[in-house]
């Protein structure tokens, strides 16, 4: 699965807002979410979590434009791919709202 989200900021900016992303997401939603894990090299994030008892990875990497974020989801979960982009997508406007 991969996305491309435009950031509408600085790539300083985007990484920052990025940062704290998984974890907050985490804290909101501690009854499906757990095992949140992250490792930052430059630009490029690798993460991993648990959902529902399934575990996912991906990267998100952000440019000077967008943010592309590239993950693998467990078999268990492709049937809700499209869903899934969706609520990354839903999650990244709120995240990039311009001010």
């Amino acid at each position: 699965m991969k996305l491309k989200i435009v950031h509408n900021t600085t790539k300083t900016e985007a990484k920052k807002k990025v940062k704290g992303l998984l974890k907050g997401l985490a804290k909101r939603h501690s009854d499906v979410v757990s095992d949140v894990q992250e490792k930052w090299d430059g630009d490029l994030l690798d993460f991993g979590f648990r959902a529902r008892g399934m575990k996912a990875q991906g990267t998100m990497e952000v440019t000077e434009d967008e943010v592309v974020v590239e993950g693998r989801l467990p078999l268990l979960a492709r049937p809700f791919e499209s869903r899934i982009k969706s609520a990354i997508e839903k999650e990244a406007r709120s995240l990039f709202r311009k001010a």
